[in-house]
């Protein structure tokens, strides 16, 4: 049987969707388990199907799959794995979705606009999810979308590991690219005890993945800046806001993001050279043909590992960031 038995019978069982094979297999590496079996298929019509190979009723179950593109084909996937899950008897069901999809559709801009997030947190929840587990989620509100325990992680200590030793704090500055961005950019200075700078931008509402770059606030002239944000999707953002502080005399561009959505033309226009480095983590599959030379990948799963032990154990999802973030 996979899964970890415990003294009080309660049973860990992890199930992984088509998207991210990789990703869930780590995870289950990293608390010594294993993947429950599964036969996952989509039909010539397109209807997808899945079957767990083994009982998962009484069991704690937890169902991994990354939104990447095709993003409505593996949403489906993991709601019919849960529909599965619901119906085997499994006594509580956790969505692990570490990039949620449709986050950015989170509000109504407009007259007659959708709040898909929220249409997405009602049909895991019609499918059978007791909770839902997401990193870096694009708006902090979207837990309230879901009516039950949602585990926002946060992918900082991840990426921060990285930084701490690379970067000299005396010459960086922590940049947000948006106003969105700043109470995570803030976090960041602090922690790397650097200086904020935030870019004002505007964007067109009726043209979909342009920005215009206005005005920067804050100390960049002769510094290395540091860009954080929680997802990459066509790159133009965050070229755009490079290109800027190179303009307003930053030494250096360097990226930090948490999601490498990176939709076509991200990784040709991310090797532009008002970019030094991108550092992402592998929340979404980064195929070796969407990598080059300066992009570095930081492994996610000992994160996820760690939330889904402690939920699993009924410990504290909270202590793993200090409560800082």
């Amino acid at each position: 049987m996979s899964g970890i038995e415990t003294t009080g019978s309660k049973r860990l069982v992890l199930v992984s969707g088509r998207a991210h094979p990789a990703l869930a297999e780590q995870i289950a590496h990293e608390l010594g388990s294993e993947l429950v079996p599964t036969d996952a298929r989509t039909f010539a019509n397109g209807e997808i199907y899945a079957r767990f190979d083994e009982s998962v009723r009484g069991s704690d179950a937890f169902v991994i799959q990354s939104h990447t593109a095709p993003i409505n084909e593996w949403l489906m996937e993991q709601l019919i794995m849960l529909d599965a899950l619901k119906r085997a008897s499994a006594k509580r069901i956790t969505v692990v979705a570490p990039f949620y999809p449709y986050a950015r559709q989170d509000k109504k801009g407009r007259g007659r606009e959708p709040i898909s997030a929220r249409l997405v947190a009602d049909l895991f929840k019609a499918a059978g999810a007791d909770r839902i587990m997401s990193i870096d989620l694009h708006a902090a509100q979207i837990q309230g979308f879901f009516d039950g325990p949602v585990d926002h992680l946060f992918a900082m200590p991840v990426l921060l590991e990285e930084f701490k030793n690379s970067l000299d704090p005396s010459t960086l500055t922590v940049v947000s690219p948006d106003m969105g961005r700043v109470r995570v950019a803030d976090i960041w200075s602090d922690k790397l005890g650097a200086p904020l700078a935030i870019i004002h931008k505007r964007r067109d509402p009726l043209v979909p993945n342009q920005v215009s770059v206005h005005e920067i606030i804050g100390p960049v002239e002769g510094r290395v800046c540091l860009l954080v944000d929680d997802l990459i999707d066509t790159g133009r953002t965050i070229v755009k806001a490079a290109e800027a502080l190179k303009k307003a005399g930053a030494i250096g561009v360097v990226v930090a993001a948490t999601h490498a959505v990176f939709s076509s033309p991200a990784t040709e226009i991310l090797q532009s050279d008002v970019i030094d480095r991108v550092v992402v983590t592998d929340t979404l599959p980064v195929p070796e043909d969407k990598r080059w030379d300066r992009l570095t990948v930081l492994p996610i799963a000992p994160l996820l590992a760690r939330a889904i032990h402690e939920v699993f154990e009924d410990g504290s999802v909270t202590s793993m960031f200090d409560g800082a973030a």
